[in-house]
């Protein structure tokens, strides 16, 4: 049923390689499957691209930068930039059918990424001649300004779990400062970002300024962090695969965006607001079944207030629904036999701890779907495995505080530093406590502030480094040139 439903709203191929405006079979000559997570049922083959293939598409985006791509004005990138964003409009439905069925999440979670899609190309699309170089006053028979340009060739290695998303906010920034992107997206979920190539020759864009090359990691991502002819790497993934891309890219001296992963905690004081709250608290860690770099893992919370938050929690703990993902409930399936194994080792670890709530199982689940259940425990202590390391599932701790101090100390207590959040009617405390958690973003009364194209999103220590999202991810993909002239 869910094959015939992918295949109705496939509108492209999905076996093949897009390089040069052109969809053609990998030089590999080879396949790899692709499972819907939900059933374990093979949904469609994508291309195992070689180091040939990789070759061909930084040749195809370097040949581009030196004519008709390059040639554009920035004006002219934002105009092709918001009619791929209008052109994901209109296929809102088909993308998001697509990505519930290839990733595993419920249908409602799908359509909000393939809109978010549509807004990081639209708002790239108007930022595409805003950004601007400065003067800078020197020696009296000097002018100095300053240009930013695109480093050349930007090669993007994205994961299974938001791939619209992710190439919304990279692709569409590189792109807009001129660069020509190869994209590598991820072998366990890329059927979305496949369609990419086929929406960019719609939308008109020239030969060559987008190229997408499926396959292993440690094939085909592993030869475009090498390529030579590689100016600048964004890679979103785990910390082991972020230090591996950073060594590498570091041999040819280039620029990398590691956007890695996180155990982002919501600190909850006891004038919280608890109501406004609690969509936040649980959402936020298992959306996606808690596949999420920013998934809120750890909640925190004054000892103050610790039972009532256990109560409310629980109760609603209790109601979450596990079901396919084209059925359309609170969660699906997490990706693959793989990462359910990962996270059944990690509950593994929990013998010690108090489970006060889980969810619960749709009836007549497939046998063979990767189905995890939303695990929340309480009372842990900071230092425990489950409240230090990123699980990457529907997995959440509660841990209890003494006061503001303790609080930020906890908060602070892992080798992460992603995204944060604050609960508090206490003015000074939330400036005080924003300015003490290191996190590259910290919400206040909020998680999220609805996706944020505007904000600038990005970490600290093991959560990696430099920006993307709003005018940050812009600065991050061009390098800036100073020009002083003398006057004779």
């Amino acid at each position: 049923m869910e094959v015939k439903l992918l295949n109705d709203n496939l509108w492209y191929p999905t076996n093949k390689i897009f390089i040069n405006g052109q969809w053609k079979d990998c030089n590999s000559k080879k396949r790899l499957t692709i499972e819907n997570p939900s059933n374990g049922e093979v949904i469609a083959e994508i291309s195992d691209s070689c180091e040939i293939d990789i070759d061909e598409a930084v040749y195809s985006a370097s040949k581009a930068l030196g004519n008709s791509w390059g040639d554009l004005t920035a004006s002219e990138r934002g105009r092709l930039l918001l009619k791929l964003s209008e052109l994901v409009r209109n296929r809102v439905d088909n993308l998001a059918i697509i990505e519930s069925i290839d990733v595993g999440k419920p249908l409602k979670q799908a359509k909000n990424d393939a809109l978010a899609l549509a807004r990081y190309f639209e708002f790239y699309g108007g930022a595409s001649d805003k950004i601007m170089g400065e003067t800078i006053p020197y020696l009296k028979d000097y002018t100095v300004y300053t240009l930013r340009e695109p480093h050349g060739v930007t090669g993007h290695i994205i994961p299974w779990n938001y791939p619209m998303q992710i190439i919304g906010r990279t692709l569409g920034a590189s792109l807009a400062m001129g660069n020509a992107c190869v994209l590598k997206p991820s072998e366990e979920a890329c059927l979305t970002a496949l369609a990419i190539g086929q929406l960019a020759n719609e939308a008109g864009f020239p030969e060559g300024s987008i190229n997408i090359v499926p396959g292993l990691g440690e094939k085909a991502g592993s030869c475009l962090i090498k390529h030579p002819d590689i100016n600048h790497i964004s890679f979103t993934g785990s910390v082991e695969i972020g230090k591996k891309v950073q060594t590498e890219a570091a041999k040819n001296l280039i620029p990398v965006t590691l956007e890695l992963g996180g155990k982002s905690p919501q600190i909850i004081f006891e004038d919280a607001n608890l109501e406004k709250a609690l969509p936040f608290l649980i959402n936020a860690g298992i959306q996606n079944a808690g596949q999420t770099c920013s998934a809120s893992s750890r909640i925190l919370v004054s000892k103050k207030i610790y039972a009532e938050l256990i109560d409310k929690m629980s109760k609603l703990y209790r109601k979450l629904t596990v079901a396919q993902a084209i059925d359309d409930k609170d969660l699906g399936p997490v990706i693959s036999s793989r990462q359910r194994e990962i996270i059944t080792n990690y509950l593994k670890l929990s013998k010690d701890l108090e489970c006060i709530a889980e969810g619960k199982y749709e009836k007549n689940l497939p046998e063979k779907g990767y189905y995890v259940l939303p695990k929340l425990f309480g009372d842990v202590k900071y230092s425990h495995r489950l409240a230090q390391e990123e699980i990457f599932g529907p997995v959440q701790v509660i841990i209890p505080f003494e006061d503001e101090e303790d609080a930020i100390k906890i908060a602070n207590s892992t080798k992460y530093g992603l995204v944060a959040s604050i609960w508090t009617l206490d003015g000074a405390r939330q400036m005080r406590v924003a300015k003490a958690i290191k996190s590259g973003q910290v919400f206040i009364n909020n998680y999220g502030a609805g996706g944020g194209v505007e904000l600038p999103f990005g970490g600290k220590g093991c959560s990696g480094h430099g920006r993307e999202k709003g005018f940050e991810a812009l600065y991050g993909f061009s390098t800036l040139k100073t020009v002083a002239a003398l006057h004779e």
